[in-house]
């Protein structure tokens, strides 16, 4: 039976997912704040952590930046309001591995958390899955020429684009059409390493080490030796890992940690971000003779929104396999729900929409998806009018503005105030005005 730990301030809304996740044979507890969280994280073990966003005392965020900390390793799923969607996106950067939106479905439900525990408890397929479509769209196109071209190459590339956008499917591209192919691929998901154990995760430890190593263990460079390491999030890296991983690329050797024993290792290194790697350089939290080792080649994922005809290939692929995983067989999309999808903005880009197809094949019992399955806030999205300001009101447009940038300095800085506010060149007391000013939690 496994155990669930329900972070949510909502009593009556968590007394609910209690009955209904007890009723389905699992343990679950609820707390309604951080703090109390935190605790009870510490005295036990979770099978998974289903987390509301919006907390008393803080949000979800917080409660990831500790599991990361700490290296907890049961899976994390974010649950928040429609409007959120591109925080919980966010979010998967720090290791959560779902999200799910309110009002929630309780079937929805049961299948997102079903596949959270399945993942934790499944090895990642290290082959590519080849009824993912490449697309057709001059943005697409683009793509796979760049990575056609340097694939075949031992070059080290860094892969940049929004959340969501397939970072790690173009990594497993690129290693399927390399000579090193029929060698590891593994990724590595470095916004979910904690800062003390990272280094030993990357290059391994010996027994003893430190407290809790208990035997050696080979680190993912010398398990991937012969074959492609993929860094995903690489900018979380500390600085200390960083002066380390610069050597393994100078030198081809790695150390484990406790050890004086240097393993050579022959690996092609892959990263991956969806920030300005630039911007951390010239904040001194990216090393720059790093970068430029891992920057031989850059290639750039276009977003969703960005690849036109390429949206409704991908709408009927994920109606596939839904219908296969979910035993569904919605065989088409009525006209106002396609042009609902194709008119939405998609922040969450392939994974967002893959969750939403998912969810609609779930509810529609039948075999012609209507708008019926989709959740009321995207169809609010879509057909709401313009909240721009005039562009001729030139007090709004700064409001407007200043709003965007104080909300990205606290999801780069994950929320620390301090360093929020030293982004953006002003006091905590400034700072803390302005978010009461423009309602930013």
């Amino acid at each position: 039976m496994a155990s669930i730990l329900i972070i949510e301030d909502d009593s009556t809304f968590a007394q609910i997912i209690e009955g209904f996740l007890t009723k389905h044979h699992f343990e679950v507890t609820i707390v309604g704040n951080v703090a109390k969280a935190l605790k009870l994280i510490a005295q036990q073990d979770f099978q998974l952590l289903l987390i509301d966003y919006r907390l008393p005392d803080g949000t979800g965020i917080d409660v990831l930046n500790h599991r990361r900390e700490t290296s907890i390793t049961a899976p994390a799923i974010i649950m928040t309001s429609f409007n959120d969607v591109r925080t919980a996106v966010k979010s998967i950067q720090l290791g959560a591995s779902d999200y799910i939106t309110k009002p929630i479905n309780p079937d929805e439900l049961l299948m997102v958390v079903n596949t959270a525990l399945q993942k934790k408890n499944t090895p990642k397929n290290t082959s590519i899955d080849n009824r993912f479509i490449r697309g057709n769209s001059p943005a697409a196109q683009r793509l796979y020429q760049h990575i056609d071209l340097v694939a075949a190459t031992d070059m080290s590339v860094i892969i940049q684009g929004e959340s969501g956008t397939g970072k790690e499917f173009a990594a497993r591209t690129l290693h399927q059409q390399s000579k090193r192919k029929n060698q590891p691929f593994i990724a590595i998901d470095c916004g979910a390493l904690s800062k003390d154990l990272a280094a030993s995760e990357l290059f391994g430890h010996t027994k003893g080490a430190f407290t809790g190593a208990l035997t050696d263990k080979k680190g993912s460079f010398e398990a991937a030796n012969g074959g492609t390491i993929f860094l995903d999030e690489i900018g979380n890296l500390s600085y200390e890992v960083q002066v380390k991983l610069l050597r393994a690329l100078q030198e081809r050797v790695i150390q484990p940690v406790g050890s004086n024993k240097q393993i050579a290792v022959d690996v092609r290194i892959i990263t991956a971000t969806n920030d300005d790697l630039a911007n951390s350089m010239k904040t001194g939290e990216f090393r720059e003779d790093l970068y430029h080792r891992l920057n031989e080649f850059k290639i750039q994922l276009p977003p969703l929104r960005e690849r036109g005809e390429d949206l409704e290939l991908f709408i009927d692929l994920f109606i596939k396999l839904s219908n296969e995983e979910l035993h569904r067989e919605v065989k088409e999309v009525d006209r106002e729900t396609r042009q609902l999808l194709l008119k939405y903005d998609w922040p969450g880009n392939l994974r967002e929409l893959r969750n939403v197809i998912k969810r609609m094949v779930l509810l529609t019992a039948g075999q012609v998806a209507t708008a019926d399955s989709l959740p009321d806030e995207m169809k609010t999205a879509v057909t709401a009018p313009s909240t721009l300001p005039n562009p001729t009101d030139i007090k709004a447009v700064n409001e407007t503005n200043e709003k965007v940038l104080i909300t990205e300095a606290l999801l780069k800085s994950k929320y620390n105030k301090s360093k929020a506010a030293k982004l953006l060149n002003i006091d905590r007391k400034t700072l803390y005005s302005k978010m009461e000013r423009y309602g930013i939690d």
